[in-house]
């Protein structure tokens, strides 16, 4: 028998609304997957720590980068920036910002059950 489940981040079964952008969150299968979309000028220590209550992002991500550029730095100041087409792995405290004037949007594989939530 064909087991069937589809899902549209156009009816997302969350949205996690932020400042200069959003989260939406589907489940489907036992799987949670997010949709982050930011406008240029979204800081996540800026836009996102101070309603979470963290200076850096602590959540593990896996993911897939759809539209823009966005640049990832390590608590001790490592910066890698990540652009369209690029799947990702983050691990460990972090902060991330909008590259450019482009929006940017990435899908999120592993996180997105904890991420933009208050500690």
């Amino acid at each position: 028998m064909l087991d069937v489940i589809l899902k549209r981040f156009e009816a997302p079964d969350e949205t996690r609304e932020l400042v200069k952008g959003r989260f939406e969150v589907v489940h489907a299968g036992g799987l949670t997957i997010g949709r982050a979309t930011y406008e240029p000028g979204w800081k996540w220590s800026l836009h996102v720590g101070p309603a979470v209550g963290r200076p850096l992002c602590d959540v593990p991500h896996v993911g897939l980068v759809l539209a823009g550029r966005a640049a990832v730095a390590s608590a001790d100041g490592q910066v890698t920036e990540i652009a369209a087409g690029d799947i990702f792995v983050v691990r460990g405290e972090h902060d991330s910002w909008v590259i450019g004037d482009t929006p940017y949007v990435s899908l999120h594989f592993e996180g997105a059950d904890a991420y933009a939530r208050p500690a």
